[in-house]
């Protein structure tokens, strides 16, 4: 399942980072406030339960997230930046890496990396800001699931169909949380229309 992030803020977002003219500062700005919003949209379902309190004018019932550690798996190096979203706003998060670099010449991703928390009864959460072939991603929830993560969510700024259609195919368990859907890949399996290297961007590499 593919759940494209629909808001006229998101849209206004994409546009400046595909700007080849927004400095590294402004990028990793809007990448943090795109990536505060798909963090809200992929968690709509989070359960809650009820709370007693008192407001300043009387008792009330409100709700409150039931306990359930979020674990956020970042994509190394670029999956970094989409980290700090999510600890800002949800009570229990524990943050794992998974290091995959993507080989130019064959665009098949090599892992380098691993380090993961606890995962077993845990809603994890992977994040890459791109998603072009599929191949780290799914490399990346394979590992999830071999430490224990059960029906992990993707979660990407940018994404294009084939990489989208790699990850359901092998594993069709896994949504896919979007800023936008592009429209293909191009010969050197880059985005297009796209917005360029995302860590080169983002680190003015």
């Amino acid at each position: 399942m593919i759940r494209v992030l629909k808001h006229p803020l998101a849209e206004h977002i994409i546009t400046h980072l595909r700007d080849r003219t927004t400095k590294p500062a402004t990028f990793r700005s809007l990448a943090y406030q795109l990536t505060l919003m798909l963090a809200i949209d992929a968690t709509t379902d989070l359960e809650t339960e009820p709370k007693p309190i008192e407001t300043p004018l009387e008792p009330f019932t409100g709700q409150v997230l039931k306990h359930q550690p979020i674990v956020v798996v970042a994509i190394l190096r670029a999956g970094v930046s989409m980290v700090q979203p999510f600890l800002d706003v949800f009570p229990d998060v524990s943050v794992g890496y998974v290091g995959l670099e993507r080989d130019h010449v064959t665009a098949v991703a090599r892992s380098y990396y691993c380090k993961l928390p606890p995962l077993a009864g845990r809603r994890v959460l992977v994040v890459d800001p791109m998603l072009a072939t599929g191949g780290s991603a799914v490399q990346a929830i394979d590992v999830v699931k071999q430490n224990g993560g059960v029906s992990p969510r993707l979660v990407c700024i940018i994404a294009a169909p084939e990489g989208v259609a790699e990850v359901e195919r092998h594993h069709p368990d896994a949504s896919v949380h979007v800023g936008v859907l592009d429209r293909a890949l191009n010969s050197k399996k880059y985005i297009l229309p796209g917005l360029g290297d995302f860590g080169d961007r983002l680190y003015g590499t």
